[in-house]
This record gives C-alpha cells, sequence and structure tokens, in this order.
C-alpha cells in the first residue's frame, strides 16, 4: 500500500501542495468554519437589508420601451416587489463599445423566471436613448425587459451601475435599497465560482500566494478579441457579444470620447 505523507509536499511554482486526502480534509474543515461565519454574516446583512427604512418615489414617471412611453408602475408587472439594474450607456457606440461591466451584470441576468415565481419583478434600465438600445438588445438577445431612463433623475434615472429595489403598495412606489460597485458582484455567479477556484480573479487587488499566475487589472477577462485574447483595446467586445450570430471581428469601439 502506498502511502502519502502527511506534510506538504514541494510543489510546481504555481500550484497548491500536495497532501494525502485526510490532511486536505483536516484544511478543508477548518476552512468550513470560517465560511458558515461568512454565511451567518450575510444573513444578518440580509436581515438588515429587510429592516431599511424606504422613500416614495413618482410611480408615474413614464420610461420609454418597446410599447413607447410606459409608466414606471408598469415594470411591476402586477407584482409587489421589482429589482431592477441601471446599465450604463455610451451614446452613438456601436455594439462593441458599451460597458463590457454593466454587460457582465446583464448577461447574468438574462433570465428572471426564478425571480417571477417568487413574485418578484425584474427589469434594465439605461440612459440610452431607445432607438439606440432596441438593436442592442435584440443583438444580445436578451428576454428581460429592457427600457429607457434618459433625462429622468435618480433613483429611476441618473447615474447607472447601481442595483435598486422598489416595493410597490397599490399604486404608490417606493425605493427600498440601492448598491453600486461590489455591491452588485451577486448577480453575477461567475465571480463566486472564481472565487472558490485556486487561481481566483486572477486580479491584482486579490491576496495570492507567490509563484501564482500573473495577475492582471479589475474586469480583464470581460472583454477580448477576435482570438480570444482577453483584456481592454480598440479590437475587443464584452465577451459575450463573440456568442452572438453576427459578431465579427472590429477594429474600433465607434467613439473618441473613450477614456479607460
Amino acid at each position: 500500500m502506498t502511502t502519502t505523507p502527511s506534510t506538504p509536499a514541494p510543489s510546481r511554482p504555481g500550484r497548491p501542495p500536495v497532501v494525502d486526502l485526510a490532511t486536505w480534509q483536516a484544511a478543508r474543515d477548518e476552512l468550513l468554519v470560517q465560511e458558515k461565519a461568512h454565511t451567518r454574516q450575510g444573513d444578518a446583512l440580509a436581515a438588515a437589508r429587510r429592516r431599511l427604512p424606504m422613500v416614495e418615489i413618482d410611480g408615474t414617471v413614464a420610461v420609454v420601451g418597446p410599447d413607447g412611453p410606459t409608466p414606471f408602475l408598469d415594470l411591476f408587472q402586477g407584482r409587489d416587489e421589482l429589482v431592477v439594474y441601471q446599465h450604463m450607456w455610451h451614446d452613438g457606440a456601436p455594439h462593441q463599445g458599451q460597458c463590457e461591466g454593466c454587460t457582465w451584470t446583464a448577461w447574468h441576468l438574462r433570465d428572471a423566471v426564478y425571480l417571477n415565481a417568487r413574485g418578484v419583478s425584474f427589469a434594465i434600465l439605461t440612459v440610452g436613448a431607445w432607438d439606440e438600445v432596441e438593436p442592442y438588445v435584440e443583438f444580445m438577445g436578451y428576454t428581460q425587459p429592457w427600457y429607457s431612463v434618459r433625462g429622468l433623475d435618480a433613483p429611476v434615472g441618473g447615474d447607472m451601475g447601481y442595483l435598486s429595489v422598489f416595493l410597490r403598495d397599490g399604486d404608490r412606489v417606493f425605493l427600498t435599497y440601492r448598491t453600486t460597485g461590489r455591491g452588485t458582484e451577486p448577480t453575477n455567479p461567475a465571480f463566486a465560482l472564481l472565487d472558490r477556484t485556486p487561481y481566483g480573479r486572477r486580479e491584482t487587488w486579490e491576496d495570492q500566494p507567490d509563484g501564482w499566475p500573473e495577475a492582471h487589472h479589475p474586469g480583464w477577462f470581460w472583454r477580448t478579441d477576435a482570438d480570444g485574447v482577453a483584456g481592454w483595446s480598440e479590437t475587443s467586445r464584452p465577451a459575450p457579444q463573440w456568442t452572438r450570430p453576427g459578431a465579427t471581428p472590429v477594429e474600433t469601439l465607434g467613439r473618441h470620447d473613450h477614456h479607460h
């Protein structure tokens, strides 16, 4: 019977140490204690969110969608709760020139079936003009409802890149929660899965062991060129776009006012 030493054996650079199963399980169990504490803290935060106050907004304000001007109240589709993602927009840019970070989020939220089954509606809002937004939504193959909020004030319009939650009480509408930045990460299951891999997101801010593969700027893999090389460039598209019918190699983002 072959045995493996319980102490870590030398490994190739950039690889975790190799141990036997029992040693691995002991380390895994130790980490599980921390993971459970993290889960319980997440439960406590969710409970605190449920106890936030709320602010009333004008539910009659009109957003613009496939049926023209639409009262914001209609986005609830008769349900009591509504979650929206507010998608950034670059005026006049072709599909490849739109925001890769917002694409990352919207692509993970293509379908709201389970939210709807729980009685929660979902929509994506953007400040783009509807005549530009509509062909983009068709190209991307999104099935969730999109609306233009051009010219409207926050929290329905204004700055984009937010995840916002609303509650309906009859014809009255209330904002209950809003977050941005890394607060939107729960919409992206790819992040959670990457955080469970040995190499993580391979981004410079992460705490990585010595010898791990090269790290890059945050979001480096959200865009790729026609050869699949990840990174931001004039010839790249948001990564999901390469799966869309008609996506072709590009030479420009189609606008000259963007500074990355």
